[in-house]
This record gives C-alpha cells, sequence and structure tokens, in this order.
C-alpha cells in the first residue's frame, strides 16, 4: 500500500495557488483513475484506490501548510506504513515552471508543509518536487506562492498534472524513472525526426555495362561468307 500526499491550504480561497499544486496533482490522479469520493479522514480528505498493481491511499491535509505532518502521520500511523511507502507532491521554488523532480528522503529546504512531516514521521519519504519557479527575491516569495496561477501558465501547468497522472501507476510500483518519463512525454514532448546533416541516401550504382557480343557473332553473314573464300 502507498500514501500519495498532495501538500496545499484547504478552502475556495486557495484552490488556484501556487502552494496549492500539490492538491491539484492529487485531485487529477483521484479523477482519472476513478477513486472513491473523497471523505473527511485523519484531518484531511482521504480517497482509495488502486494505481497499476497497487493499493493506494490519496491525502490532502486540512490542517494548513505548516501542520500538514499531523494529518501525514495520523494516516500513516493508522495503515502502519513506513516512511519510504509515503510519496509528497508539493511544489518547489528553486525548480522552473513546468519542471519535475524525484528526490528520495533529505531536508525540506525551508518548506513550512515538509518541515512538519519530518517533525512527524522523519526525513525518509519520497517527494514530488513540482517547479513552480521563483519570483527572484526571497522577500516576495510569501505573497508568490500564496497567490493563483497566471492565465499564462495554464498550458504547462495541464501537461505536468496530465503527466503526473499517467505515470501514476509507475510511480506507485516504485518506478520513478518510468514516472518522469511520463510527465516529459507530456512537458516537452519529442520532436517529429529530421534526417541527420551529415547521413545521405547512397547513390544508386550506375547499371552495368551491356556486355559485347562476341566478335564472331556481331558479324553480319556476309562478311563470314567472304571470310571463307580469302
Amino acid at each position: 500500500m502507498r500514501l500519495f500526499v498532495g501538500l496545499g491550504n484547504p478552502g475556495a480561497g486557495y484552490a488556484g495557488h501556487r502552494h496549492n499544486i500539490g492538491y491539484m496533482a492529487v485531485d487529477r490522479i483521484a479523477a482519472d483513475h476513478g477513486f472513491g469520493p473523497w471523505r473527511g479522514k485523519f484531518h484531511g480528505e482521504l480517497t482509495e484506490g488502486r494505481l497499476g498493481r497497487e493499493k493506494v491511499l490519496l491525502l490532502k491535509p486540512a490542517t494548513f501548510m505548516n501542520r500538514s505532518g499531523t494529518a501525514v502521520g495520523a494516516a500513516a500511523q493508522f495503515y502502519k506504513l513506513a516512511p519510504e511507502d509515503v510519496v509528497v507532491f508539493h511544489d518547489e521554488l528553486d525548480l522552473a515552471p513546468g519542471k519535475l523532480r524525484w528526490k528520495a528522503g533529505g531536508g525540506h529546504a525551508g518548506h513550512n508543509g515538509l518541515r512538519s512531516i519530518h517533525a512527524a514521521i522523519g526525513p525518509d519519504y519520497g517527494r514530488v518536487r513540482m517547479g513552480i519557479g521563483h519570483p527572484g527575491h526571497k522577500d516576495r516569495v510569501a505573497g508568490y506562492v500564496l497567490h493563483d496561477f497566471a492565465k499564462a501558465d495554464a498550458d504547462w501547468l495541464e501537461a505536468v498534472l496530465a503527466g503526473v497522472s499517467d505515470g501514476a501507476a509507475a510511480l506507485a510500483e516504485g518506478d520513478t524513472g518510468r514516472f518522469q518519463n511520463a510527465v516529459a512525454l507530456r512537458t516537452a514532448p519529442p520532436r517529429p525526426g529530421k534526417p541527420r546533416p551529415d547521413v545521405t541516401a547512397p547513390a544508386a550504382a550506375p547499371p552495368a555495362p551491356a556486355a559485347e557480343p562476341p566478335a564472331a557473332e556481331a558479324r553480319s553473314v556476309l562478311q563470314r561468307l567472304a571470310d571463307r573464300f580469302r
């Protein structure tokens, strides 16, 4: 069993915020993969279903970002899950918009949601770092993350969420490489192949010259008769 946690802040006023991209990710997985209805549990909203061969719980903490560990710790304890069974989807300032990276364990890098989860279950859980870009100065970070995505972000945001949904079964089965490839196919699809400039089709071989008939056959009948009387 896996526990996928989407980080964000509860309430309609926060729904479109950059800080809520984790909520958006698990919402998309639930919608695309036929999960059951969301229900209030573990200080958050929970739904369950299957991704590939794995049973998966999706959790959106309703305790606000800086207390996310309360919900994650309660769910992990109830289902007797190790930290390695938990995957957290969260916004990442240090990645460009549309970029996504997997990370297993490590520090919280000042993210308040991760800081709270560290305190609840330790640092050994997995993270899906979903890039939202940086406003350029640390004094602008709070206003930036607690603000709706811009209209110009719509295309890359849709591509990332679709890729997360596409690769969710691979992630549940522990194949993080295939998961990241699924996202990349949405966010940076390969271009149609073009012939390499140094590769050209081989020139057609010139036709072999026709074999000349033997000299005796090439001479006319009269010439051969004349030869007999010489």
